[in-house]
């Protein structure tokens, strides 16, 4: 198993902006988030309850664009959030954000977890091929300044 983790805290923003935002977002909102960065975050198909809802994004890390599916597998509004990463099949690979709210902020911790456990972990090396230690810093970079660039756009006027 391949993890990949930013722990970050956002001063003036709450654990429920961001689970809101990320199952309400759309297009127009995800680039103004971060623009030029962000292409697309968009509803395909929403499952009744969330779960199981699928979103499709389409982003830069870095250098490299990534655009993928991403399957929610658990919500919990102001506190959790959990996608399973799909191209074509669903992955083993998830994105996780918990979130709590602390000192006139959030303390934000993103996740990115790919591979099998158990016998499965001999295909593991083959993630490490996209998960690459650049990847994986410019994802800890990517991160860390979305996040810190979410409160000051959700608290301003769209324009």
């Amino acid at each position: 198993m391949i993890t990949v983790t930013t722990k970050v805290h956002v001063d003036d923003l709450s654990a429920k902006e961001i689970t809101d935002f990320f199952l309400h977002a759309d297009d127009v909102e995800y680039r103004r988030w971060w623009p030029g960065t962000h292409l697309q975050y968009h509803l395909v198909r929403r499952a009744p309850g969330d779960i199981g809802s699928v979103v499709f994004f389409d982003e830069y890390v870095g250098d490299r664009r990534v655009r993928m599916k991403g399957v929610l597998r658990e919500a919990v509004p102001g506190k959790r959030l959990v996608m399973q990463m799909k191209k074509g099949l669903q992955l083993p690979v998830w994105l996780t954000m918990d979130l709590q709210d602390k000192d006139g902020g959030v303390d934000v911790t993103h996740a990115i977890r790919a591979g099998y456990e158990g016998a499965g972990q001999v295909l593991d090396p083959l993630f490490r091929l996209y998960l690459s230690p650049s990847f994986c810093t410019a994802m800890d970079e990517h991160a860390t300044t979305e996040f810190q660039r979410l409160g000051p756009m959700l608290h301003s006027a769209p324009g």
